[in-house]
């Protein structure tokens, strides 16, 4: 798995279902937009649904209930993390990125285009607020 550049500054959404389905954020959010979803519309970064409905027209399956973060640990091998959590004017905002473990490494996909590496391994540094199982 590979990360996606966000092409907006509020795609993170769009970039992270791109990472999942391994398509190109282009492709990702022709596919958005097609369903309504817009990279403007700040509902995909403070309403699960639109990242539901865009993963589920990719033909990906996520649970149907976000789980609290513990321990990176404690994580599945795929989940979508919500990280940079705030609350501004009573209304939730976070950031998306993808978590992956496997054989190889344990790291987070992250779509921000100002990072020096946007496959992270800086665990420490990143705090999520919860997360959705993928697959």
């Amino acid at each position: 798995m590979n990360p996606v550049i966000q092409e907006e500054i509020s795609g993170c959404g769009i970039a992270s279902c791109a990472v999942l389905a391994g398509i190109t954020y282009a492709q990702a959010k022709e596919t958005a937009n097609a369903l309504g979803i817009y990279a403007e519309d700040s509902a995909l970064w403070s309403d699960t649904e639109y990242v539901r409905k865009l993963l589920r027209a990719l033909g990906i399956a996520v649970a149907p209930t976000e789980t609290p973060f513990d321990t990176w640990e404690s994580l599945p091998d795929k989940a979508l993390l919500a990280i940079k959590w705030r609350m501004e004017q009573g209304k939730p905002f976070w950031h998306w990125v993808v978590f992956v473990r496997n054989e190889q490494e344990t790291v987070v996909l992250d779509s921000k285009k100002a990072l020096k590496t946007n496959t992270r391994r800086d665990f420490g540094r990143i705090k999520p607020k919860w997360f959705i199982r993928v697959g």
